[in-house]
């Protein structure tokens, strides 16, 4: 029983736990300017132009870090703050976002094995934990494997987006250097706010692991 509450506890804490870190860390960076003072909205486009993506639109967008690529429309959304603001977290997210649409452009493997994935891993977030529940109840272990493996899709996905989330900070710390966005000495503290942001995926992805292991166990002992 204390091992169950302990994971319960920890499936908990972790989300929360990196969700406060983004927050906090957003909300110190995003009333610190930088040397350029550009807008969010500038700095996705000088950094869009200076990479040949003229066709890549930015627009703005509701709700608080909402900020997101979208690849079929070819759009970076920002969210009004970071769209509007000349701080050093509207750079970088800014830049972030840039990021996935540069690595669109370039067809970046782990960005099309994600896409890939999309239509599985939404399949399985919905349904997995029904197939589970329904197998156990009906004592059915060919339904709860069937669960099993679609959830494990979703935790694929999550794993596929960790790389793809990564090589987006990378390649937005280089944009912001090389186009001359922020100097040398702001590069340290770009990286905090790009990290903390990091580590909401990391605590995703965790989390579904953690549950895909619970059920996998639950599985080889019903069987």
């Amino acid at each position: 029983m204390g091992i169950y509450l302990v994971y319960f506890a920890l499936l908990i804490i972790i989300p929360l736990w990196a969700q406060g870190k983004v927050k906090s860390t957003y909300n110190k960076y995003s009333k610190i300017g930088y040397s350029s003072q550009m807008t969010g909205a500038e700095v996705a486009r000088k950094i869009l132009n200076d990479n040949g993506l003229f066709d890549v639109q930015i627009e703005e967008t509701r709700g608080m870090l909402s900020d997101h690529y979208d690849p079929r429309k070819k759009v970076v959304r920002l969210s009004s703050a970071n769209y509007h603001g000349r701080s050093m977290a509207a750079a970088a997210i800014a830049a972030h976002e840039v990021g996935h649409a540069i690595q669109d452009a370039e067809a970046y493997a782990f960005l099309r094995f994600r896409h890939a994935l999309v239509p599985v891993a939404n399949l399985g977030s919905n349904m997995s934990f029904f197939l589970i529940i329904g197998g156990l109840l009906l004592n059915l272990s060919g339904l709860i494997l069937f669960g099993i493996i679609f959830m494990a899709a979703a935790v694929l996905f999550q794993f596929v987006t960790l790389p793809v989330e990564f090589n987006a900070s990378n390649r937005a710390m280089t944009q912001l250097v090389s186009t001359g966005v922020i100097l040398n000495n702001e590069e340290r503290s770009t990286k905090k706010v790009l990290n903390a942001a990091a580590l909401t995926y990391v605590a995703a992805a965790v989390v579904a692991l953690m549950e895909l292991l619970r059920f996998v166990l639950i599985f080889l002992n019903n069987d």
